[in-house]
């Protein structure tokens, strides 16, 4: 019987017995200018401001002219351009999409990628037609004709 009893006692003294616990509860705390639930970080003092270099393309107003090409909706605006010899071309991405422009012999002209709003210039020493394709996407092509 000791036994028995010995056993009982070992056995209740393993059992475990759960409680019921209420979930946890959240609370945002928001102030203004500040990102909810995090109080107090309306100004994060001692990190460093994030702005594009001097300079970017970003920072520049688009180009609008008779030298200037837009790139919306994955295409070269205009398609043609006909400029003489010595223009500076400005290329304008408005596509929420990178873009390159790639001149044919890949030589010639061959801008970074352009995030939105992102710009690449050329000036044309030369009179010719001067093919060229997003090289990223290129089914999109375009042409800078060259005159005397």
């Amino acid at each position: 019987m000791l036994t028995t009893l010995s056993a009982a006692l070992v056995l209740a003294g393993c059992s475990t017995t759960t409680a019921a616990t209420a979930p946890p509860s959240l609370t945002l705390v928001t102030q203004s200018g500040a990102t909810p639930g995090m109080q107090g970080m309306s100004s994060m003092t001692g990190m460093p401001e994030m702005t594009a270099p001097s300079g970017a393309a970003a920072d520049a107003p688009a180009p609008a002219g008779p030298n200037a090409l837009n790139i919306n909706n994955f295409a070269f605006a205009p398609a043609t351009l006909t400029i003489p010899v010595g223009t500076t071309v400005t290329w304008t991405n408005k596509d929420e999409e990178p873009h390159t422009v790639v001149s044919n012999d890949g030589t010639t002209f061959h801008s970074p990628g352009m995030g939105i709003n992102g710009t690449f210039t050329f000036t044309f020493t030369n009179a010719g037609t001067f093919d060229y394709v997003c090289s990223i996407h290129p089914f999109m092509h375009g042409s800078v004709v060259v005159t005397k």
